[in-house]
């Protein structure tokens, strides 16, 4: 990672490579059609940024805080849109996926499982990352 920080472009690259299924899954779970448009930008925040990155060993936690922050706000912005449209119609029953069902939640639940249970966090790191007490990722 410290060459990639010094701009080394293939160990950038790699690092990148490396990341890139932890972005391209929280992105997909909190984003929803906006998916890939979301990881584009957090996959080009991260290469702006990554210089800024003190902590190496924080490294897949800062990700994870970039790819949320960029899926929700990919999030909002569908949301304020479709608030000056039609309401979208409801999903059809046969399309029961982990996928469609995830999207149904609150983006809050949906960030907790996605979390603790895709990226594997456990209680203390996933209420640290969202900011909110342990109890409240219990709950």
């Amino acid at each position: 990672m410290s060459r990639a920080q010094r701009g080394d472009v293939l160990a950038l690259d790699l690092l990148l490579d490396e990341l890139l299924p932890l972005v391209t899954g929280v992105c997909r779970r909190l984003a929803g059609p906006l998916w890939e448009d979301a990881r584009q930008d957090a996959l080009l925040v991260i290469f702006r940024k990554l210089q800024t990155l003190e902590q190496p060993e924080a490294l897949v936690a800062w990700t994870a805080t970039i790819a949320r922050r960029e899926a929700l706000r990919h999030t909002r912005a569908r949301r304020d849109e479709a608030s000056f449209s039609e309401p979208p119609a409801a999903a059809p029953l046969t399309a029961v996926e982990l996928h469609d069902v995830l999207a149904t939640l609150p983006a809050a639940h949906c960030e907790v499982l996605l979390l603790r249970d895709l990226i594997g966090l456990n209680e203390r790191e996933t209420a640290a990352l969202l900011g909110v007490p342990p109890g409240t990722i219990k709950s």
